[in-house]
């Protein structure tokens, strides 16, 4: 009995340069979302290195309204610079910096809120930093996964091009194909009308044939 193999596609790896026009626009997205929160993070941490808190002082000090330490600041200020290395590369790794970051505050928010007025709450956590880490996390998911998770994504999106290989290829032969179709198209219209146009000037332009005998045709 013969052996059928199944053989798939191999899924192509994405690329942000391949479609121009959208990925500019989700390239420029994900750096703006990088810096931004980048910058709040790393505020945050310098402001509070400059109180010299205890580095796993669990009583902490405030800065803008959330507690911290030395420790918790140090995390903010890699986490800031992090945020910024994902700025100036762009593309998938500010996509990539973003969601990870943001799955990581999310589970920290949770991790610490289970850590409240206990002996092992090293980062100085109250609920408002707890609400901050929430927020934090849920504005980086949402900046690392716009335009690249999702069900309604438009078909010229590279993410989606790499999910859906063949479909992309099948819609991309058709466009070439109507795209090949109106230039020809096109050409010949543009060909016709200049042989008409030619042929009425050469008619209307033409002086009248002389006879033998000098006297011009009337």
């Amino acid at each position: 009995m013969a052996a059928h193999v199944l053989r798939t596609a191999p899924r192509r790896r994405i690329r942000l340069d391949e479609h121009l026009p959208v990925d500019h626009r989700l390239s420029m997205f994900y750096r703006i979302g990088a810096g931004l929160m980048g910058l709040v993070l790393l505020a945050f941490g310098i402001l509070g290195l400059i109180d010299r808190v205890g580095f796993f002082d669990t009583d902490g000090d405030t800065v803008s309204g959330l507690n911290t330490n030395g420790a918790l600041s140090v995390i903010s200020i890699l986490a800031g610079l992090l945020l910024f290395v994902g700025m100036v590369i762009g593309g998938n790794v500010a996509s990539t910096i973003n969601m990870v970051l943001g799955i990581l505050f999310i589970l920290s928010g949770f991790l610490n809120l289970a850590l409240l007025d206990t002996e092992y709450n090293f980062l100085a956590f109250r609920i408002p930093n707890v609400l901050f880490s929430f927020v934090v996390g849920v504005m980086l998911m949402f900046f690392g996964m716009y335009g690249r998770v999702g069900s309604a994504l438009p078909h010229d999106n590279p993410y989606w091009r790499s999910r859906n290989p063949e479909q992309a290829e099948r819609e991309q032969r058709v466009k070439a194909g109507a795209d090949l179709r109106a230039k020809a198209l096109d050409h010949g219209t543009g060909t016709g009308t200049g042989s008409k146009g030619s042929a009425a000037s050469t008619g209307s332009g033409a002086a009248p044939a002389p006879l033998g005998d000098g006297r011009s045709a009337r």
